[in-house]
């Protein structure tokens, strides 16, 4: 697998020169640069090892005016190359570089003393030691510290067997397969067009695959690939990449931009979190101090929300959010290094916890979910995710960043977790899953609010589904509700009767008034057949409010008694099939009818029969052509 080595060291101690040494590639490419001697942008070498594997190596600049860019170039790498100049030893850049290697998680490295041609050994000697003694506190205390003259040649054979052994035992983490590509060169090449250059930080892409530029969102195709400037077909994670994108012109992109898939990244303007303050940093981080944040490729400013504190000690960690103006594009467990806004310096180094936050309240009980976020492990990290999502759900593409977990490991352990009911895949066709703990909550939410309804209705059979998810389900998705209501009826905590649902333990259970007031509206209605009062005459002849007979009507209506043709009238469910089943045989024989045809046919006057005449287009039985009716469907 490719590996990628990062050069790290104060200015003029000699990186871009040993570089050149070690692989005959002049990194330093811009005017300015070789002007003035110094490294400003990236730059990029390679040395092929045995067995045709190629080392990848980015020259960092040293400058501490242009760290934003070392910063970009360290992000991409695997292990570091620190150079010390022999005749200035440790250096404030060389510090920083190693606080940001360290920062953004670099494990493993090795050290060039140079410039040894221009120091006497007893200097050198002391030089050794004093670099020594200042690595014992990092990651390269017992990395092989190699003597070396540029210049001379001197240590320069003994320094690649170093490097070799290191690239050839390396084995480069890789995270998920989610192709990532952040810019950190852009221009144009004549009789091609726009190309953007960056290490392939995961996944893997080919030429004809469709892409999509994030933050913004600009789709593109790539036309062609080059690694290490050599044409490819397929470029992987690890690899130094140049990507000529088809469509796009220099002016659309910018330096941080990320090339990655369409639908795979999720741009957000809050970021939880987990933050590290430098023991060396001068003065505690108060709470939305603004900071240079350095992400990728991408440098933006922002301020950082502590949400358990009012201020961070040197030294100390804690979860937080950063907030962004605009939009950025991040994967769980990406690095980031935090410069403080003036005077410049590295002060802080931050994990990526959630990609997708929203802002949440300072002390809430919140924080603590995030602080099991920043130790969480696989499983646990996808419960968690899901937790802080709750009912909205995740989709797979958003759980694949919110974990950065390979897609075949992810479903496998979503396929185990929906096993043990700890998740659920509650929309098939946009794979969006949602936390048990979220289910078991809607499904008491849904239960309380049908209690609620029960309540208020006690002489209903039940609550119609259009009913119960207009006043409870307003917030969900449609198909969410359907999954919780579905859930709760095969469990049989719900009853699904006709088009109905209620609690197993309701009855409608009516006082003797009503029972004797249900009894005189039935026999009223089954007695007048299909010339039914209407509902004011009903009243009238009770003497009785509607308030006091519509829970009777209503009733009947549910349990099929009576039907409600429109506000002015219900009749007799017997009437209504004895009906249709005239109008069927009708039609049935001639095809068509009129109004005068329904009243010869069922001898009703223009009161009932327009109103009836519109209830069969209603139910589906006829279709109005006209002022003509037709069987809409055989009998």
């Amino acid at each position: 697998m490719p590996v990628i080595m990062g050069t790290a060291g104060h200015i003029d101690h000699g990186k871009t020169t040993l570089i050149k040494a070690l692989t005959g590639i002049e990194c330093d490419r811009l005017v300015e640069e070789k002007k003035r001697g110094i490294t400003i942008e990236l730059g990029f070498a390679f040395m092929d090892l045995e067995a045709g594997v190629r080392l990848g190596i980015i020259d960092v600049p040293g400058h501490e005016r242009f760290v934003k860019n070392m910063v970009s170039g360290a992000s991409g790498i695997d292990f570091v190359l620190l150079v010390v100049a022999a005749d200035e030893g440790i250096m404030p850049q060389t510090r920083e570089h190693l606080d940001v290697c360290t920062l953004l998680g670099v494990e493993i490295g090795l050290v060039a003393l140079t410039k040894v041609d221009m120091v006497d050994s007893e200097w050198l000697e002391l030089v050794l030691e004093d670099v020594s003694n200042y690595l014992q506190n990092t990651f390269l205390k017992d990395a092989p510290i190699i003597p070396v003259s540029a210049h001379t040649g001197d240590g320069t054979d003994q320094l690649l067997v170093h490097i070799r052994k290191m690239a050839r035992e390396f084995k480069p983490h890789r995270r998920s397969d989610l192709f990532r590509l952040p810019m950190d060169r852009i221009f144009t090449m004549r009789g091609h067009g726009t190309v953007i250059t960056g290490t392939t930080v995961s996944g893997k892409i080919a030429v004809g695959d469709e892409v999509m530029v994030y933050p913004q969102e600009i789709t593109s195709r790539v036309r062609s690939l080059q690694v290490h400037g050599e044409q490819t077909r397929e470029s992987q994670a690890g690899m130094r990449t140049a990507v000529n994108l088809h469509g796009l012109e220099v002016e659309d992109l910018e330096r941080g931009f990320v090339l990655a898939r369409p639908g795979t990244l999720f741009p957000s303007r809050v970021w939880d979190l987990e933050l590290t303050y430098l023991k060396s940093a001068p003065r505690p981080l108060k709470h939305r101090t603004q900071v240079h944040f350095h992400h990728g490729a991408k440098e933006v400013l922002a301020r950082i929300y502590l949400l358990d504190r009012d201020k961070l000690e040197p030294g100390d960690r804690c979860v937080c959010q950063v907030r962004f103006e605009d939009s950025m594009a991040g994967v769980y467990g990406d690095r980031c290094v935090i410069r403080s806004y003036s005077p410049l310096r590295t002060i802080a180094g931050a994990r990526i916890i959630n990609p997708l936050a929203g802002k949440i309240k300072r002390f809430s009980p919140q924080v603590e979910i995030l602080e099991r976020l920043a130790g969480a492990r696989a499983e646990e990290l996808i419960q968690v995710q899901l937790e802080l999502a709750g009912s909205k759900g995740l989709s797979l593409a958003q759980l694949i960043i919110l974990t950065d977990l390979e897609s075949r490991e992810l479903q496998k352990k979503l396929q185990v977790m929906g096993g043990k009911q700890e998740v659920f895949l509650v929309d098939k066709e946009n794979r969006i899953y949602v936390g048990g703990k979220a289910i078991s909550d809607l499904e008491r939410g849904m239960l309380e609010e049908l209690q609620s309804l029960h309540r208020k209705f006690p002489m209903r059979q039940g609550i119609s589904r259009g009913e119960l998810a207009g006043k409870w389900a307003r917030e969900i998705p449609e198909k969410l509700f359907f999954f919780v209501l579905d859930r709760l009826v095969r469990g049989e905590r719900i009853i699904s009767e006709q088009e109905f649902y209620r609690l197993p333990e309701h009855r409608v259970s009516l006082a003797a008034d009503q029972e004797q007031l249900k009894q005189k509206v039935v026999r009223t209605y089954q007695q007048a057949g299909i010339q039914p009062p209407t509902v004011k005459k009903l009243l009238e002849d009770l003497n009785l409010e509607m308030k006091e007979a519509g829970p009777v009507l209503r009733l009947l209506q549910d349990e099929k008694v009576l039907v409600k043709i429109n506000e002015d009238f219900y009749f007799s469910a017997g009437a209504v099939d004895q009906l249709k089943q005239k109008i069927t045989s009708f039609l049935q024989e001639n095809e068509e009818m009129g109004p005068v045809e329904f009243k010869e046919l069922t001898g009703l006057s223009r009161k009932f029969a327009i109103p009836l005449m519109e209830f069969m287009d209603k139910e589906k039985l006829t279709i109005r052509v006209g002022d003509r009716r037709k069987l809409r469907r055989k009998a």
